[in-house]
């Protein structure tokens, strides 16, 4: 009987062992303990000009289909080592940067092991005054792989998938 008991206790202090480590993420994004909670809204607006002397950045999500039932993907955006918001299924939001050279970052928000790992990246040279829209693409293969990626959308895309997305609205938890 002790040695159940010792055997379980042991058992319980790695698995709390394991969940406090922190994951490493690259410089783009943020520090992961910074997770979002997204509110979705239809009717989306077309989003307005950049500020003055700035580049306008739209972020969205396109998911493929929901990753459970009733569940859909929640995903970070970071700029520059700086989260900036968040998307859950198929919806967007914009920022405006400074003009130059940037690094984004998108990362699966999830309480599982195993999305943690679904990180995409890339950097862009910003000027003042273009829209840049990036998506992250979360597609459901099977009922146990999903694929993750983070691509730049021409503006047409970027257009049109803003036009069929809602609007999202994040604030961290």
């Amino acid at each position: 009987m002790k040695v159940s008991l010792c055997v379980l206790l042991l058992s319980v202090a790695l698995a709390f062992t394991g969940q406090s480590r922190a994951t490493t993420l690259p410089d783009a994004c943020g520090k992961d303990a910074v997770n979002y909670e997204v509110t979705t809204h239809e009717g989306p607006a077309p989003p307005a000009a950049p500020a003055e002397g700035k580049a306008q950045v739209v972020l969205l999500e396109n998911e493929n289909q929901m990753i459970g039932p009733f569940m859909h993907a929640t995903v970070r955006f970071g700029i520059d080592g700086t989260w900036v918001g968040a998307t859950k299924g198929s919806s967007y939001f914009w920022t405006d940067v400074a003009p130059g050279i940037h690094h984004l970052c998108a990362s699966w928000q999830s309480s599982l092991h195993q999305t943690k790992k679904n990180i995409d990246l890339t950097s862009f040279t910003a000027e003042p005054g273009k829209v840049y829209y990036f998506s992250a693409h979360v597609t459901v293969a099977s009922q146990y792989s999903v694929l993750f990626g983070l691509s730049q959308l021409n503006p047409d895309q970027g257009k049109y998938r803003v036009g069929i997305s809602k609007l999202a609205k994040s604030k961290p938890k």
